[in-house]
């Protein structure tokens, strides 16, 4: 069967992956042809290839208040409901999506949020309605524009974990359970086989411990064990996914003790990134190396993720203020202020950059 009737199909598909990501879900639904072609992974790496790839940046980001006084700090302050936006960092939009079912009450809070494929998984946080740990899995597929329900989180409810993803499965490692205790066990979700799977045990405890996947391996960074509340240690830990094994414990991997919750990895060059006291660094050859300074009116850093050879940046002047948004060239080590409308000028709690 022809994919559009009366054209080649190498010149229907090259109809199709002109198209914006706002229009797959009525692509996919359109007919099976169109939904096979929009599914098939040659699609999206023809995308990228010849340059028509999008890239998205998610987050569960915090609903302004209403009621409350425009461009005041107290409009940020309250126990905020959240939900997920998108922005488009080549255009500047901004939008918010609907949420799914379960998820009436808005996003759990300090919960987690990883790309696999176009799929974005939600996981962990606290359920809004009684703050307490939540096991549940959502998934939305930015293809068809639907949500579903991945099988709930094995084991001990546990909060503030490290999380991230490859191309295919999630990694879940530290965080504390209901008592605060924190946690060494470790886990992995197959997006696709919706399964679980468990992983060996971290070598030590990492409550508040910050994923990264980096060169091909789960970086679990930083954290602090039950004793040491609060306290964070500057060592990390890797996992090889080929080998199913923790390599040693890394020590001093930050240099300092301090919140690894900037750390991130990305970028043309396969850097990892960090935002601490008023400046940026990158690690190079196993040393971190400052390569910017923070604008003067980005104090506290609520967010950081990097697609191509940039950074976003969000954060406030201070707390409780209005959040803006600055993207740092990592070529040029120049920054670019990002209009934020008033509406998506709230606190982000995670996000993740999705390229379709």
């Amino acid at each position: 069967m022809e994919i559009i009737p009366g054209l080649p199909d190498d010149i229907a598909r090259e109809c199709l992956i002109r198209a914006k990501h706002q229009d797959f879900p009525t692509i996919a639904s359109t007919c099976r042809a169109w939904m096979a072609q929009i599914q098939h992974p040659e699609f999206f790496q023809t995308r990228k290839a010849v340059g028509l790839s999008q890239n998205l940046i998610v987050m569960a980001q915090a609903r302004v208040q209403p009621g409350r006084e425009s461009g005041s700090a107290s409009k940020y302050l309250a126990t905020p409901t959240y939900r997920l936006t998108v922005f488009e960092p080549e255009t500047g939009l901004w939008s918010e999506l609907k949420p799914g079912f379960g998820l009436t009450e808005g996003l759990p809070l300090f919960c987690q949020l990883v790309r696999v494929g176009s799929d974005v998984v939600i996981m962990g946080g606290w359920d809004p309605r009684t703050w307490t740990a939540s096991t549940a899995v959502y998934i939305y597929d930015f293809v068809q524009a639907q949500w579903r329900r991945g099988t709930d989180m094995p084991g001990v409810p546990r909060s503030f974990f490290g999380c991230v993803a490859s191309e295919s499965m999630v990694f879940v490692a530290g965080g504390h359970d209901d008592q605060k205790n924190a946690l060494k066990s470790a886990m992995a979700y197959d997006v696709a086989k919706d399964e679980w799977f468990l992983m060996p045990d971290m070598a030590r405890e990492r409550d508040e411990c910050k994923g990264v996947f980096h060169r091909g391996k789960v970086h679990v960074i930083g954290g602090y064990r039950t004793e040491m509340q609060g306290q964070f240690e500057s060592s990390a830990e890797v996992f090889d996914v080929s080998t199913w094994k923790w390599d040693p414990v890394c020590e001093d991997f930050l240099e300092a003790s301090s919140c690894p919750r900037t750390c991130v990895s990305g970028g043309n060059n396969g850097l990892l990134y960090m935002c601490r006291t008023g400046e940026v660094a990158a690690l190079e050859n196993d040393t971190w190396k400052v390569i910017g300074s923070l604008p003067n009116e980005m104090r506290e850093i609520a967010y950081v993720v990097t697609w191509q050879d940039k950074l976003l940046v969000i954060g406030s002047p201070s707390f409780g203020e209005p959040h803006i948004a600055y993207v740092f060239d990592t070529k040029n080590y120049t920054w670019t202020k990002t209009a934020v409308p008033e509406e998506y000028s709230t606190h982000v709690q995670s996000g993740c950059c999705l390229e379709l």
